[in-house]
């Protein structure tokens, strides 16, 4: 039965902060997530009895979920959630929090992803990412997720007869994004010699299809127009999301993903066509992602990714701005942050606050989520349309 998404009437995005990412951390999860606390309450006034809303992700906090983030942060919500669903989680932080606002179940939500990166954290990740692995692939020597989207990449250009210079060009175009981001920890430029000279991962996969694991971490806003205005903020409105999980499980190896199931929903409920978007920040572990999610959002018909890569400029100034931080492939993927990363970086552009460059035209934009990969496939996806509401 076909369902109809209700409005966002009522909620505003605000307040996006980020930790400048470091390569590797001694601190724990729980500091960098005080860390974002802490600069929020700067940027904004708010309090600790301001917030009655918390939404938690991140991989390297356990055994802690948003429970001890909570009592660590000296917190009392009347309304949590923890949301381990890494590259989607910030959709769905979205999601969540408008809902939780509109229903008058939280008035101030503050949503925060955070995960620092020892010498060994990454492994540990690996180690305990999900039953599903442990289970059915490490038994067979799988060894992680360049192996994982190696298949995935090999795969996807077979069928769209793609090249590793389309690959390439997202990069490249990211890593040009970056070098205007003064936190991003990439910003030597990058051109597509290096790109396909460099050394090999997994084959397809070279270097810079390769994102670098690091520390640290996001935070957002949802809350009221009325409570927005009373703290000065500038605001961000929600016209449409849409959220999938464990799509097409009959594909033998994965192409597309769960925004395809919805994508007439999320257009329709926004009012706006992909040619309307003024920008677009999608999650990019690797560059096989990115094309993926342009695909299935509707920026190219179905199988003319190959010429739609080819024909457009994605760097800040070109036809579709694109991660304009520089995404994770340049600026780092801090864990779990790393699904917050195109949240935050949507929010400053429409509100004119960016890390680096400035789009000249930055009213409406795409953020696109997926997560969650076991061996050949990422289960959980989402995305939303958003528009700028009022500057102050």
């Amino acid at each position: 039965m076909k369902r109809y998404q209700k409005s966002y009437e009522g909620v505003s995005l605000c307040a996006p902060i980020t930790i400048p990412y470091r390569r590797y951390s001694p601190e724990t999860a729980h500091w960098w997530a005080g860390a974002a606390l802490k600069e929020l309450s700067l940027q904004t006034n708010l309090t600790a009895n301001d917030i009655d809303g918390v939404i938690f992700s991140s991989f390297s906090s356990n055994p802690d979920t948003v429970v001890g983030i909570v009592q660590h942060l000296g917190l009392s919500p009347t309304w949590m959630d923890n949301i381990p669903t890494g590259g989607a989680s910030g959709v769905m932080a979205i999601r969540r929090a408008a809902r939780a606002v509109q229903s008058g179940d939280a008035n101030i939500v503050v949503c925060i992803a955070a995960d620092t990166n020892h010498i060994d954290s990454f492994q540990k990740t690996l180690d305990t990412f999900s039953r599903f692995s442990q289970d059915a692939t490490y038994p067979y020597g799988q060894g992680g997720p360049n192996a994982t989207f190696a298949i995935m990449t090999e795969y996807f250009m077979r069928k769209f007869n793609l090249t590793r210079e389309e690959f390439g060009k997202i990069a490249i175009a990211q890593r040009q994004n970056a070098s205007t981001n003064p936190i991003a920890l990439m910003k030597k430029p990058l051109n597509m010699n290096q790109y396909l000279d460099a050394k090999p991962i997994a084959n397809p996969l070279h270097l810079f299809d390769c994102v670098m694991p690091c520390a640290g971490a996001e935070a957002f806003v949802v809350t009221t127009p009325e409570v927005a205005e009373k703290f000065n903020l500038s605001t961000v409105k929600v016209l449409s999301t849409i959220e999938r999980h464990n799509a097409f499980s009959e594909d033998h190896i994965q192409y597309r993903g769960g925004w395809v199931k919805d994508i007439d929903d999320l257009w329709s409920s926004s009012n706006y066509n992909p040619s309307d978007i003024n920008f677009a920040q999608v999650y990019d572990d690797y560059p096989v992602i990115v094309a993926m999610q342009l695909q299935d959002l509707g920026f190219c018909e179905n199988g003319k990714i190959k010429q739609f890569i080819n024909d457009t400029d994605f760097t800040i100034m070109g036809d579709l701005p694109l991660n304009t931080n520089g995404g994770q492939l340049s600026a780092g993927q801090a864990g779990a942050a790393g699904g917050y990363q195109n949240v935050t970086e949507a929010l400053r552009q429409c509100i004119k606050q960016p890390l680096g460059q400035q789009i000249p035209n930055s009213t409406k934009g795409l953020i696109s989520g997926f997560g969650m990969v076991n061996y050949d496939r990422g289960v959980c996806t989402g995305a939303a349309i958003i528009k700028t509401d009022t500057i102050r």
